[in-house]
């Protein structure tokens, strides 16, 4: 059976009246969260009693005003970030590679996650930003909800707790030097996830969603999961085959065509910038500003 909760969009928040954070629906059904969150508009939510990851948990008849969005999810319910690279037909033609036979798996740790509106952080080690080549990747994150093991494609959906948005920030220097991803989309505060999880029941078919990625105001990528080369059914049956997907597992599905690093000349992530992505389904706008890390600066010896 299919996961129902009784929210359809759950968002994680500190709250004005208690500086605590909380989890909630907003009130404003068509409110994109991200963006009213970015340009400091005022959010409502009804508070949400109990865990993101209980279905039980019950949407209260409290009202909250949203001071600062967080990830849907907490970094502790949260037990493994898997990712697919090269998913989408048009994204593996631009970078002139074979469409994979499989899908193609790493992992993220979740030191690299960050919520809507905060920095995005490109470390020392991958700058000059010209030869590292940060790049931006809009996706569809899938949330799992219960424990899932071989499961089938047809009954795949079942465990899905929600969908959320992602921006899988890649560091193409690092990336391509090794045959192993995981290095160059690891760094610390380099991920943002968000803003809202919309419950899987509200989405019942995933490969229907529009995705977009804008840098300084001109849209870069402007695609649909419907060009995934591997579905989410299929996604989550091959990657539990064998390997029990627990609650809080969180899993980037790929990006569309438009990134930057095969453009000629090509385009990169650099201190100053403001990237966006926006999914549809109610998932709304991650808005992040990216800055470069300096050196710290030096302490007086006492």
């Amino acid at each position: 059976m299919p996961i129902r909760t009784q929210w359809t969009r759950l968002i994680r928040f500190v709250a004005a009246e208690t500086s605590r954070v909380h989890i909630g629906e907003p009130i404003d059904r068509a409110l994109d969260i991200g963006l009213a969150a970015h340009h400091g508009k005022p959010i409502k939510a009804y508070e949400i009693v109990g865990s993101a990851l209980d279905p039980s948990a019950h949407v209260s008849n409290k009202v909250l005003t949203v001071r600062q969005l967080l990830t849907p999810l907490s970094k502790e319910e949260i037990k493994v970030v898997r990712c697919l690279g090269l998913n989408y037909e048009d994204h593996a033609a631009e970078a002139k590679l074979s469409k994979p036979a499989f899908p193609i798996l790493f992992y993220k740790p979740v030191t690299s996650l960050i919520g809507p509106s905060a920095p995005i952080v490109i470390p020392k080690v991958t700058q000059p930003v010209k030869e590292h080549l940060p790049d931006y990747e809009v996706e569809l994150v899938i949330v799992i909800g219960k424990p899932a093991k071989d499961v089938p494609a047809d009954d795949a959906l079942e465990y899905v707790l929600g969908y959320t948005g992602a921006n899988d920030v890649s560091f193409r220097y690092h990336q391509m030097i090794v045959s192993q991803w995981g290095f160059s989309k690891s760094f610390d505060n380099t991920n943002p996830l968000g803003p809202c999880l919309v419950s899987g029941t509200a989405i019942p078919d995933p490969q229907t969603l529009p995705l977009k990625c804008t840098l300084n105001g001109e849209v870069v990528q402007d695609g649909t999961t419907a060009d995934q080369i591997f579905t989410v059914k299929q996604t989550i049956a091959h990657l539990s085959q064998g390997t029990t997907l627990e609650p809080g597992t969180v899993i980037l599905t790929g990006t569309p065509k438009g990134v930057g690093f095969v453009r000629s000349p090509p385009v990169y992530l650099k201190d100053g910038d403001k990237v966006t992505v926006w999914v549809g389904g109610g998932i709304g706008t991650l808005v992040n500003d990216v800055v470069e890390e300096k050196d710290a600066p030096l302490k007086a010896r006492l």
